[in-house]
């Protein structure tokens, strides 16, 4: 493991606003900052009650403008709700701003509801046009021809660094075809993990952008100063991924003290099946499942994320996650 990053989506805890989940992001940033994270990626996500990074290119120049040397990018933008020349010309512009610090993640996901995708691109195409609206984009970052015909201004020569985002074997071909870096999202759904690393490592074709595979996985971490303690900040994450899945998306829940008491046993099973490569404890016990799931899928950089209803213990526990990491990386 060459790095480790953090994946914040902006979380809007019960009794707070959007505005104070902004407000963390920022304060977060600058921890992740201080602490050695390499990168800090947001998400882009849309009309979630719970989740304030929907203006994704926009709070990343926050994020950026408020921390020095740290990597900041989009963890990821879903592309086919963006013309690819609207996303060169953001992150071409953010590129300019914080030279050699952006960074662009692309998903094929709508990363919302589809009356909201439909709200998102106006008309919905039927075919998959992804791999060519990702090659479009590059392109317009690439080219220092003048005389093209559409250029993406800022933006073009730019270069910035894209990476291709998946929960399935899709993202891992694509990936491994384009000869991009790939980052899988493990984090909640990690059933086609391995497969997936496999392919993308196994068909990479060097290109002009790198010329051997990257890989970067998801991990959840939820640490603090005792074993009960950690698990009762998971309990958030773990209530509000089971409302999502059940159509009832809200801001982040409240921790509990049991979360067996608020879930069914099976709604409970799936829920810790999709949080299954995490790491929940003490540092300690931190260290050692992180240390497990980097020996078993071997990636270049681990990115961690964690939702947590209060501030400062979601501070608490990146700050521990990081001295982990510190510790497999040396």
């Amino acid at each position: 493991m060459q790095s480790f990053s953090l994946l914040d989506l902006s979380p809007i805890p019960e009794g707070h606003t959007a505005a104070d989940a902004l407000a963390n992001t920022l304060d977060l940033a600058q921890l992740a900052e201080r602490e050695g994270y390499h990168r800090y990626w947001l998400a882009e996500h849309h009309n979630m009650p719970g989740i304030a990074s929907a203006a994704t290119a926009i709070l990343i120049g926050q994020v950026a403008a408020a921390t020095r040397t740290i990597r900041v990018g989009a963890g990821g933008i879903m592309l086919p709700n963006h013309a690819p020349l609207v996303v060169a010309e953001q992150f071409g512009t953010l590129a300019t701003l914080f030279p050699d610090r952006i960074d662009l993640g692309l998903g094929r996901a709508p990363g919302t509801d589809m009356a909201t995708a439909r709200a998102l691109r106006r008309h919905m195409a039927p075919e998959d046009s992804f791999p060519q609206d990702v090659q479009e984009l590059m392109a317009y970052l690439d080219s220092t021809d003048d005389t093209d015909r559409v250029r993406a201004i800022p933006g073009q020569g730019t270069r910035v660094p894209v990476w291709i985002l998946g929960s399935s074997l899709y993202g891992a071909q694509l990936a491994a075809m384009l000869g991009l870096p790939y980052a899988f999202a493990s984090h909640f759904a990690p059933a086609m993990l391995e497969e997936a690393l496999e392919i993308y490592r196994r068909n990479f074709r060097p290109s002009d952008r790198l010329a051997q595979p990257h890989v970067m996985i998801a991990a959840g971490v939820f640490a603090a100063d005792t074993q009960a303690e950690a698990e009762r900040l998971r309990s958030s994450q773990q209530i509000g991924f089971a409302r999502l899945r059940s159509g009832t998306p809200g801001k982040l829940p409240l921790p509990v003290d049991d979360v067996r008491e608020v879930l069914p046993a099976p709604v409970l099973a799936q829920v810790n099946q999709a949080f299954s490569v995490s790491a929940c404890g003490t540092r300690q016990g931190v260290t050692a499942q992180l240390r497990a799931i980097v020996d078993r899928y071997q990636p270049d950089e681990l990115i961690v994320t964690g939702m947590i209803h209060d501030h400062d213990a979601r501070k608490h526990s990146f700050r521990i996650a990081a001295q982990a990491l510190t510790d497999l990386r040396g």
